[in-house]
């Protein structure tokens, strides 16, 4: 849901919040007029408090502020109807009645401000999700495709997620990846990755050196991060207990261990018929070709970016075939790893053979769908999906 629909949102709360003023002032007359006929020793005027409370558990201030006014009037006309308004049981009505009206138009002023917040800091949220993960072309060469987003804590744009595409002399480059963690340090990473992988894919003409080189643009994030724990306190969780980042790598707790990077990178080449892929440690591609799907497992996965140095051999490249009228879905795992209400896994596979449409975009939507049908409308990890179609080659 982006700001747009969130404000739509907002303003069909507001037009059901001004229908519900009928109800407090419905309790204001019914108290009223119920409190004038009852026996003299029956008080019914503390009933007239919950119409301000009430208000304001949906309106602002000002309706708020109102409610109470027109409660405190009525309680005044109940005193001078029964006895007088200098009664001092009556007096005492009124005065509490004031003073928890203003208190609660106080506290709806409060919400009010704190919607109006959320509201800016969802438009900056919307602003920083187009400038790191920007939407994909609808077209690249012969290439179609399509990419949607989920993610999974409530009211977030943006999470560990990422995907992108670049255009080479040769063809289509694009990565899929997902960073390890939640939160702002994940969205961090995730802008890292993607604006290396943008500055990067152009500039090196073998897949596996481009992945080296994202490696190595990992892994000094990760260490820079590791510095900048230099300057929390001895005791924090976390903090190194040597200067040397290098050396307190492997005693710097979870703060540094799960700062790395999943990632499928293929490379798709205009005018053959085939795909590479180098996988690190992300789940294989899905293709779907004549109503089955292949699973585009990797022989020799490398590990995910930013451990890279754990293994001596650098990443090594797979080659599939890959022609016309081929669909490509690349995934997260918060797509598989989904979970219905009996905690059974969502099943990629068997439901992308049984999609009854055409094109990437159809795809994406649908999947989408399904798969927030089968969590409950709710996941529990982010989730992304990118749908690449094979074009015919013109002539």
């Amino acid at each position: 849901m982006d700001v747009r629909q969130w404000a739509d949102g907002l303003q069909d709360g507001s037009r059901w919040s001004r229908a519900l003023l009928v109800v407090p002032f419905v309790l204001i007359a019914v108290v009223t007029v119920v409190d004038i006929n009852v026996p003299p020793e029956v008080h019914l005027g503390p009933f007239l408090v919950a119409a301000p409370a009430l208000t304001a558990s949906f309106a602002g201030p000002r309706p708020t502020a109102l409610v109470g006014a027109v409660a405190v009037l009525a309680q005044a006309v109940v005193a001078v109807t029964r006895s007088s308004i200098t009664d001092l049981n009556h007096m005492y009505q009124i005065a509490a009645l004031f003073l928890i009206s203003a208190i609660v138009t106080f506290f709806a002023h409060l919400r009010e401000r704190r919607a109006a917040e959320m509201v800016r800091l969802r438009t900056v949220a919307e602003a920083a999700q187009r400038s790191i993960l920007r939407p994909l072309p609808g077209r690249s060469g012969p290439l179609r495709l399509a990419s949607v987003y989920l993610a999974a804590e409530a009211g977030a744009q943006l999470g560990g997620d990422l995907y992108a595409t670049a255009r080479t002399v040769r063809g289509t480059r694009l990565i899929i990846g997902d960073v390890r963690g939640k939160g702002l340090d994940a969205i961090g990473s995730a802008a890292g990755v993607l604006g290396a992988f943008r500055a990067l894919a152009r500039q090196e003409e073998h897949l596996p050196d481009l992945v080296t080189r994202l490696e190595s643009s990992v892994a000094a994030h990760r260490i820079d991060s590791l510095n900048e724990t230099d300057d929390r306190p001895e005791d924090a969780p976390g903090a190194p207990d040597a200067p040397d980042a290098l050396d307190t790598a492997d005693t710097a707790g979870p703060y540094i261990a799960e700062a790395f990077v999943t990632a499928a990178v293929l490379d798709i080449p205009d005018a053959e018929e085939e795909l590479r892929l180098v996988s690190c440690g992300h789940p294989p591609p899905l293709l779907l070709r004549a109503g089955r799907v292949h699973a585009l497992d990797a022989t020799q996965p490398a590990p995910p970016l930013g451990v890279g140095a754990l293994t001596d051999d650098g990443p090594a490249e797979d080659l599939f075939t890959f022609r016309a009228g081929d669909m490509l879905l690349l995934y997260t795992d918060g797509v598989t790893e989904a979970r219905d209400g009996s905690g059974r896994f969502y099943p990629l596979a068997e439901r992308l053979v049984s999609w009854p449409g055409a094109g990437p975009g159809p795809l994406v939507e649908w999947l989408c769908a399904d798969l927030l049908r089968h969590a409950g409308g709710h996941l529990g990890d982010d989730a992304a999906m990118v749908a690449v179609e094979c074009l015919p080659c013109p002539g």
